[in-house]
């Protein structure tokens, strides 16, 4: 049993996906949505994803694992590859939701969430910074999540996607 602390995890999609993807392994999102409910009593997982009207049936299974889907429109860049950039709605949902949490969990390796981190950091509100993998973990982060920053590379035993065999 976990004690409940009604935390909120802010969740950067794609830098997750892509960090975890760097490792060499794939993310089982069911699972990954357990660790953060009994390791740090999120009860709310915010997830923030480019929307692409083809994923719909991925949508569906990351709501069914347990988490609140705020989507992005997306735009594709001058090479074809999809964009959409949640930096911003990502902050703004942590701040609007500032006071229905105890402390906050980003999941990002990303610099530009330095000033949230910081923020929460100075006001005592900050749980960790998941950090998907160190080597591309932004320096920014590492200074100011402090002794909060935690690495996602030591993880693939208890998070690692397995095909089932059945």
């Amino acid at each position: 049993m976990y004690k409940k602390e009604n935390n909120f995890a802010f969740i950067d999609s794609q830098n997750l996906y892509l960090g975890i993807q760097s490792l060499g392994w794939k993310l089982d999102y069911n699972k990954f949505r357990r660790y953060l409910r009994e390791k740090y009593s999120v009860e709310t997982a915010y997830l923030f994803i480019g929307y692409i009207a083809s994923n719909q049936d991925l949508y569906s299974s990351l709501q069914h694992s347990g988490y609140i889907l705020i989507f992005k429109p997306t735009l594709p860049d001058d090479k074809g590859n999809i964009k959409g950039n949640v930096d911003a709605d990502l902050v703004l949902q942590a701040m609007i939701d500032y006071n229905n949490y105890k402390r906050a969990i980003i999941v990002t390796s990303d610099g530009d969430f330095y000033c949230l981190t910081k923020y929460l950091y100075k006001k005592d509100k900050l749980k960790c910074v998941l950090s998907p993998y160190k080597k591309t973990c932004s320096d920014l982060l590492k200074k100011t999540a402090k002794e909060r920053i935690v690495f996602m590379n030591n993880l693939k035993n208890k998070l690692e996607y397995k095909k089932s065999t059945a």
